[in-house]
């Protein structure tokens, strides 16, 4: 059996993080604080996004606070997303892979009913066997999800099987399934921070692309 990718979307397929950053800093003024660096971002992002905020902040955001700013962010994030555009040769890994005979799916948890017309409009549905996001709680993590999306692609061997993603929750996520993992360089968390989770970390993703390979053989 070859290997089989599970990709993420933000940050790691979809090249989107100037806009989160935007979208932030938006979120932020809304409150009265000050804008945050993509450096600064990076070196802080972690989920749950409110412990995030607490990092950033000094404390965990009040409900109010919590409402207003995550309101604030999707408002803006959704309107600069649609000038975001693919990964520097994604679209191009995507398809010499499915060319090959070589299977790969979408996992996200970005809500599934934006997340399905985005990557349609970048013309790369055809290319995966399902794209999912998320259907369920906000609440929920990225492991639960991938459960659910590894049961649905049916017979796909989890040993066989290596999750490219930008965060330290989708090493999780593989982890928690039984599958490998090579964190991209390219979306949410530094270098420093990726290397953390003890998986092998990527510059590009034909990078990622190859050493998933190398370690699902």
């Amino acid at each position: 059996m070859s290997t089989h990718l599970v990709w993420d979307w933000n940050g790691t397929l979809f090249h989107d993080i100037d806009a989160v950053i935007e979208a932030t800093n938006a979120s932020f003024t809304e409150l009265g604080l000050p804008p945050i660096t993509i450096d600064r971002y990076r070196e802080l992002y972690c989920v749950p996004v409110p412990l995030f905020y607490e990092r950033l902040i000094g404390r965990l955001p009040s409900d109010a606070e919590w409402e207003v700013m995550d309101a604030t962010f999707h408002r803006y994030y959704w309107t600069l997303a649609e000038t975001c555009g693919l990964a520097e040769g994604a679209a191009e890994l995507l398809a010499a892979r499915r060319a090959a005979g070589l299977t790969q799916s979408l996992c996200s948890l970005a809500p599934h009913e934006q997340l399905v017309p985005i990557v349609a409009a970048h013309g790369i549905t055809d290319h995966f066997l399902r794209v999912d996001g998320r259907r369920g709680k906000a609440t929920e993590g990225k492991a639960a999800q991938m459960v659910r999306h590894l049961e649905s692609l049916g017979p796909v061997d989890p040993r066989r099987t290596v999750v490219i993603g930008d965060a330290l929750d989708d090493a999780v996520a593989a982890a928690h399934v039984g599958a490998h993992a090579v964190l991209y360089t390219g979306g949410s968390h530094s270098r420093a921070a990726l290397e953390t989770a003890g998986v092998p970390v990527a510059d590009s993703l034909a990078e990622a692309v190859e050493l998933a390979e190398r370690i699902a053989s």
